[in-house]
Formats: C-alpha cells, sequence, structure tokens
C-alpha cells in the first residue's frame, strides 16, 4: 500500500482487524497491524464498528486512533528493514531505557511526526539526520 488516502487507509485497518477477528489468512502487512491494533484495546470496538467511523472527524489536538495506528505502522516497517539505517539500535536503546518497547514505539512515533511537520513545513523531504538526532535525543 504506497500512499494511501486517509479512506483507503482506515478500509485497511479495518479490514485487518475483521480477519483477524474473523480467524482469516491476514497478508504479512495486515498480520504486522493487527499485532498493533492488539496493542490497543481502547480502539477495538471503534475498528469493529467501520459504517459509524469510517468517515469520522478528529479535531486538532484530539487523539485520532486512525493516524496513531498508522503511524505505529510506519514505524514497525521502518524497524523491519532497518530504515532509515540505525533505527533498530536506536529503538532497542529505547525499549531498553524505558523497559518497555510500546513506549519505545511511541517515543520514535514522536520523532517521526516531529520530523514530517518539519519536511512539511519546510517543503522537504524527510530528513533522516533530524530523525535520528531526535531518537538520540530521547
Amino acid at each position: 500500500m504506497f500512499n494511501p488516502s486517509r479512506d483507503e487507509a482506515r478500509q485497511f485497518l479495518f479490514e485487518a482487524w475483521r480477519k483477524q477477528d474473523a480467524g482469516e489468512l491476514l497478508t504479512p502487512l495486515e498480520d504486522m497491524a493487527a499485532r498493533i491494533i492488539a496493542l490497543h484495546p481502547e480502539y477495538h470496538a471503534m475498528l469493529a464498528d467501520p459504517e459509524r467511523h469510517a468517515d469520522r472527524d478528529f479535531v486538532a489536538g484530539a487523539a485520532n486512533p486512525f493516524l496513531h495506528l498508522m503511524m505505529h505502522l510506519s514505524v514497525a516497517e521502518q524497524l523491519s528493514i532497518d530504515q532509515p539505517p540505525g533505527i533498530r539500535a536506536q529503538f532497542a536503546r529505547l525499549a531498553h531505557k524505558r523497559q518497555s518497547e510500546h513506549e519505545a514505539l511511541h517515543a520514535v512515533m514522536e520523532c517521526l511526526a516531529d520530523t514530517l511537520m518539519h519536511a512539511q513545513q519546510q517543503g522537504s523531504g524527510l530528513d533522516t539526520a533530524r530523525y535520528l538526532d531526535c531518537l538520540t535525543r530521547q
């Protein structure tokens, strides 16, 4: 799934969770998403009701479960291929420091969000040096 729209990303999450719940065969990416969703029981009811939540909007500053899960998925993909190079080592360091892989994932997600926002403001690509520097400071 390369550069999905908001609706495509949401449908992907709904479908991954539906298939997980039904015990159906998942693609590797769906399996990764389902494992991430499993870490967030507070989102299970929402993902089980796509008719009600597919078009739901979230106000700025409020938690957006779809964005949160997709950020988790982005970081999981980055870790799976160590891209940018060194992210796995930084993640391992953070997981040890925080004594929690989930908390370490959230720290990485904060740095990714900061780096994405900076790139958007500058009209540039992702600055991997900035991203890794942020992780080093965590």
